[in-house]
């Protein structure tokens, strides 16, 4: 995935030759375009390169038909080349495009904010569709921040375009955890909004649960909620179709007060993974890390469950 990625980002100015002439043709006309391609790509991928991600779907889309795995597999593909597209060739157009995006549940965000009082309130995703674009479309309304990867060479033009673009980030690799922590929390003191991506993963992050693995997934939104007793908002966006987006944020989610210890900040992340294994599940053609989730278990470590079932509903939000 990552050389594909780089292919395409390696030469800066041709990128932008490409994208003045691409803005010659009619959206329609790119959109059909890039579904043949994607097309091409799914039938000419799927017997090697795309088998991790077929055999992954199987494994962790619990009672899902096989057929039904193939037509995710092939949405897989048509998002990700969509994705990639858009980012490369289409950002610049994003004040025209995002009329297109289907916005639920923007009350929401207000009410956090209400809830937050003097503070700001945390934004938390895992990668569906085109993250990128969700939160430049957060960035028009609120004072946000976010952590990204920005350290890989194939990542770092897509990164410094939002940032172009006013979409504030810090690296998790360069950025000294301590440091970084410090800075998401005189952001959120001073009312600014965090957009979180919890499925990031790292082998310095604590030990918790994903899809009923062992894994490893960041504490910073848990911790940062639980030590400001702020909300989070669970939020996702996903493809419709073409370069059409529906972005859905939920109720905000007050996790415990008290004294934030290991345990609690380890049984709200728990939480917070349970909301992201729903939406993918709902959402299974749109998840980006499909091609190398196998790579987080670690089934050999001791179990960190108690045993609960963690489950997320439309009304009460994130609830066990």
């Amino acid at each position: 995935m990552y050389d594909w990625i780089a292919k395409l980002t390696s030469n800066e100015h041709k990128l932008d030759r490409i994208e003045r002439v691409l803005r010659l043709f009619p959206l329609w006309m790119l959109r059909a375009a890039l579904a043949l391609a994607a097309n091409i790509g799914y039938a000419a991928l799927r017997s090697k390169l795309l088998r991790p991600v077929q055999r992954n779907m199987e494994e962790l889309l619990d009672h899902v038909p096989k057929r039904d795995i193939r037509k995710h597999a092939r949405h897989y593909v048509h998002n990700v080349v969509f994705t990639l597209f858009e980012l490369l060739f289409m950002s610049r157009r994003l004040h025209v495009l995002h009329k297109d995006f289907d916005v639920q549940g923007q009350e929401h965000l207000q009410e956090a904010k209400r809830r937050s009082q003097d503070q700001g309130f945390i934004v938390y995703t895992p990668h569906l569709g085109n993250f990128f674009y969700y939160y430049w479309y957060l960035t028009r309304r609120y004072d946000c921040m976010t952590v990204a990867s920005a350290g890989s060479p194939e990542l770092r033009p897509l990164y410094l375009k939002f940032q172009a673009m006013g979409c504030k980030g810090l690296d998790y690799d360069s950025v000294p955890p301590l440091e970084l922590y410090r800075t998401l929390k005189k952001h959120l003191q001073a009312g600014g909004v965090v957009f979180v991506l919890g499925d990031f993963w790292r082998a310095s992050f604590p030990l918790s649960r994903l899809f009923g693995r062992l894994t490893r997934t960041p504490e910073g939104a848990a911790m940062l909620a639980l030590e400001l007793r702020i909300p989070i908002v669970p939020f996702y966006g996903y493809r419709v179709r073409g370069f059409k987006h529906k972005l859905v944020f939920g109720p905000p989610v007050d996790l415990p007060t008290g004294q934030a210890g290991r345990g609690v900040r380890a049984e709200s992340n728990l939480r917070l993974n349970a909301f992201m294994e729903r939406v993918i599940r709902e959402q299974p053609a749109s998840w980006f890390y499909w091609f190398n989730v196998h790579e987080r278990w670690e089934e050999n470590h001791m179990a960190v469950n108690d045993g609960k079932t963690h489950v997320y509903n439309e009304d009460k939000g994130l609830v066990i």
